[in-house]
């Protein structure tokens, strides 16, 4: 007599199948289209609008990407995919970190990320300084900026520095990702629409 497996068990192998699935987590970081746009053009909204136009190109800059793709350098002694992923990470925190004008300090020896950790902290890192800048007035820019901390030494910049510095740097090296990535074989999605923020039907 052939007997059923339990619906229990069965429900039990469904959610460990799907929980443990990579895709279905990656699927939930941010940016996978940009956000509804804010209500006014407030000096905090619009830099928040900034940092999502990043956020949504660096998603599908590295959304897919491969190992050949991460390796791939235009020149010999160009800088590989990988290492320009890393670069943005670095600002990523910077970006993060203006918002309260919290101090960049340099760590040594620090461990290095796998591409997914790369990248999945880089993208909560840009909502997390969406979030922070929305709503800002002007008077609130005066908690904000860069400051970079070297031992007791503290040197500050206004927002203004983040903008274009940081910030434009990083979508400048979006666009070098995914010029790299075509010429590596493996373009974007076809259907990305930088204009509207998401994927065109």
């Amino acid at each position: 007599m052939i007997t059923k497996k339990p619906l229990v068990s069965t429900l039990v192998l469904f959610l460990s199948l799907f929980l443990c699935n990579p895709m279905s987590a990656q699927e939930e970081l941010p940016y996978h289209q940009i956000p509804d746009y804010p209500e006014d053009y407030s000096p905090g909204n619009v830099a928040a609008r900034m940092i999502d136009g990043l956020g949504f190109r660096y998603y599908w800059a590295t959304k897919g990407l491969t190992q050949k793709d991460l390796e791939y350098k235009p020149s010999e002694d160009g800088r590989a995919s990988i290492e320009t992923l890393r670069h943005i990470h670095g600002m990523s925190k910077m970006i993060l970190n203006a918002a309260d004008a919290t101090p960049n300090v340099r760590v040594e020896n620090r461990p290095e990320l796998s591409f997914e950790e790369l990248r999945k902290e880089t993208l909560l890192n840009l909502k997390a300084a969406s979030t922070k800048m929305l709503g800002k007035q002007t008077k609130d820019f005066e908690a904000t900026g860069v400051v970079f901390q070297r031992g007791d030494q503290e040197s500050k910049y206004p927002y203004w520095n983040l903008i274009n510095g940081m910030l434009s740097d990083c979508i400048y090296h979006a666009g070098q990702i995914t010029l790299m990535r075509r010429a590596s074989g493996n373009p974007i999605h076809p259907k990305v629409s930088m204009f509207n923020g998401k994927l065109r039907d």
